[in-house]
């Protein structure tokens, strides 16, 4: 049996994103991230209903906008979930976020890739790798995460590291590429 397009996006599988199933989820996201990036400071419960019909929480949560995000149903928030302004989170991959995690001003979450192969890339294809981030996390300004990351619990990310390998629990990592500076 053929796979959608959102089906080998969802299992990771190279996919189309011109595929007219997810070019209207991508819209439906836009629409709501409009909502939300354009409601006023002292509506904050009607900024929380409209990311609550985007992405999944599973408790407290307070996103300032703006906030942006490829398709939102790819993203798990955890209990106690903040994130400054800026934040951007391209989710074609599964992201999961533990509970209590901060998140500073644009930190970016990017699960999207392409071939490395210019013959490949210009074809159109397209992959996503899950990220996951554990409890208790910290993620400094501007830090960007690599495609298919895992971040243990109770880890601060210095601000403007840029994460390409996996982060173990207890530390404080920083750097450009991201590595562990001690433990916790």
């Amino acid at each position: 049996m053929l796979k959608s397009e959102k089906e080998k996006m969802l299992s990771g599988d190279y996919y189309l994103a011109d595929d007219k199933e997810l070019v209207m989820d991508r819209d439906y996201a836009k629409n709501l991230i409009f909502d939300f990036n354009n409601t006023r400071p002292s509506e904050k419960e009607k900024g929380r209903e409209i990311l609550r019909n985007l992405i999944h929480t599973k408790g407290s949560f307070h996103i300032e906008a703006p906030f942006y995000c490829d398709y939102g149903y790819n993203i798990e928030v955890g209990n106690n979930f903040y994130a400054n302004h800026g934040c951007i989170i391209l989710d074609v991959g599964k992201v999961q976020i533990g509970d209590n995690v901060l998140l500073a001003p644009n930190v970016q979450i990017y699960t999207a890739a392409h071939p490395t192969n210019p013959a490949e890339r210009l074809t159109g294809k397209e992959f996503g790798e899950s990220i996951s981030i554990g409890d208790n996390v910290w993620i400094g300004g501007g830090a960007i995460i690599c495609p298919g990351i895992k971040i243990g619990n109770n880890v601060t990310i210095g601000a403007g590291s840029v994460v390409t390998k996996d982060i173990p629990d207890n530390v404080i990592a920083a750097g450009n590429p991201c590595r562990v500076i001690r433990e916790v």
